[in-house]
């Protein structure tokens, strides 16, 4: 049964927002096109779905896929249904979060310490991973 999740983080910038929509099924339920993200977590993605909010997606899920395999040895699809935003309060890191947050929610996960903040004066937000390096930490 599928289940939303809306991240909001407000700001006097407006904030970040987000909602997605997803499931989990044993991996034999498996149909179609899925990202193996670790052992036998998978996630299958939407048609459209933009290269860079796929990888904050898996990114978000790749962190609890330790805590997940615990729960369901056996594996699981994590099936994002859509995933959608304002472009105005959007940046594609908000997916990780909203990923984070839908997992916590629907396993009840422990926080792993992801998490935005906006840094005075400069108006750009500082994302936190919790300890957790992002997976574009090497661009510039």
């Amino acid at each position: 049964m599928s289940s939303e999740y809306k991240y909001r983080f407000r700001s006097p910038l407006g904030g970040l927002a987000a909602d997605l929509v997803a499931e989990f099924d044993p991996p034999d339920s498996e149909a179609g096109f899925s990202l193996q993200i670790d052992r036998n977590v998978h996630l299958a993605l939407p048609k459209g779905v933009n290269w860079r909010d796929a990888a904050w997606l898996s990114f978000g899920l790749a962190t609890h896929a330790p805590a997940l395999m615990n729960l369901k040895p056996e594996g699981l699809v994590v099936r994002v249904l859509s995933f959608t935003f304002p472009l105005a309060h959007f940046r594609s890191e908000v997916a990780a979060l909203a990923m984070d947050g839908w997992l916590r929610r629907e396993f009840d996960l422990p926080d792993r310490g992801f998490g935005v903040s906006l840094e005075g004066g400069s108006g750009n937000y500082s994302f936190q991973w919790g300890g957790n390096e992002s997976p574009f930490a090497d661009e510039s």
